[in-house]
């Protein structure tokens, strides 16, 4: 078994190769050569690269520009070299959005991606030793605000058979699940990913108002074989941005209420909404904002208990008493 100082060798020669494949004459000095390394983790001396490229010139014929100082080094356009070692940069990048890209790309897309993420996996081990870079992935983590909660178990068939439609634009007819069990056609449109949860947008049958649909709750899938009929107004980012994952009809309302100091402490930190203002008389703090008029931004007030007091609209303060009241008489 090779040493730990070799397989480091070896995967800082690559790192090299790779940089020289993209450069022309007059080349890359061997002090940005050096600086290029340091910047993938690699502690390492000048002597060292210039070692590196005088062996790398004797197995792949680089070339040395020496008609002025400093030297350049580049690649030989007349040498081709396929490189299917994956780079530190990219084995990292993996090793980081693995786990998000699962839910999100084709089956038959992430069986191509295995090898490249088992390969990360392997080079980021070997080099946690010796380079710095090898190990950010151990310094940083996605952690949510609210609750964790566990993602829901998805049917793997089901999966497959909504990104394969949703990849060659194809209807699927599906057993869904809400109060009870209904029977739908649909044309997908987008996979989204929801905290936990992954959402497919499409329309049904013939209607054309896209709605989301929870993966988790469909039983059944196939694809029918009738092409998708997108409507030509849609756009996935609009759509977003309308509101639909905050699970609101788009309107907006103004938000006016009494919150308690380190809400306010919070909420300058972290606005509302581009026009929030926080206005303190004494210990009072009034908060003003344009917000979505949806499921979400009611879940956000219930979630700060006596924070928030609602002052308007009124319709949402009686809505927010009504709920509070209700909570409250399941502790009397």
């Amino acid at each position: 078994m090779p040493k730990n100082s070799d397989l480091n060798a070896i995967a800082r020669q690559w790192e090299i190769l790779r940089i020289l494949v993209s450069k022309k004459s007059p080349g890359i000095t061997t002090k940005d050569l050096l600086g290029k390394l340091h910047d993938l983790g690699f502690g390492i001396t000048k002597r060292t690269v210039e070692r590196d490229l005088e062996e790398l010139e004797q197995t792949f014929k680089i070339i040395c520009n020496d008609n002025g100082m400093p030297y350049g080094w580049y690649w030989n356009a007349n040498n081709k070299l396929d490189l299917p070692i994956i780079s530190l940069a990219e084995a990292l990048s993996l090793r980081l959005v693995e786990d998000l890209l699962k839910p999100l790309l084709p089956q038959a897309i992430l069986n191509s991606l295995q090898a490249h993420f088992t390969q990360a996996r392997a080079k980021l081990e070997t080099l946690q030793k010796n380079n710095a870079v090898a190990n950010w992935q151990g310094k940083v983590r996605h952690v949510p605000p609210a609750l964790p909660l566990q993602p829901p178990d998805i049917n793997p068939d089901v999966l497959d058979t909504v990104q394969q439609a949703l990849l060659y634009d194809q209807q699927i007819d599906i057993e869904y699940e809400t109060d009870k069990r209904t029977q739908q056609t649909l044309h997908p449109l987008a996979l989204v990913q929801r905290g936990p949860v992954t959402y497919l947008v499409a329309t049904a049958f013939n209607y054309q108002d896209a709605r989301i649909y929870a993966l988790h709750r469909i039983h059944s899938a196939a694809n029918n074989g009738q092409s998708v009929k997108r409507p030509e107004s849609f756009d996935l980012d609009a759509y977003i941005a309308s509101g639909a994952f905050q699970f609101g009809g788009g309107e907006n309302l103004c938000l006016k209420a009494e919150i308690w100091e380190g809400l306010a402490q919070i909420l300058q930190e972290t606005p509302l909404s581009l026009d929030q203002q926080i206005q303190q008389d004494n210990n009072t703090f009034t908060l003003t904002a344009t917000v979505m008029d949806s499921w979400q931004l009611r879940w956000w007030i219930l979630s700060q208990g006596d924070g928030i007091g609602v002052i308007e609209p009124i319709m949402l303060r009686a809505e927010i008493a009504s709920s509070l009241k209700a909570a409250a008489e399941q502790y009397s």
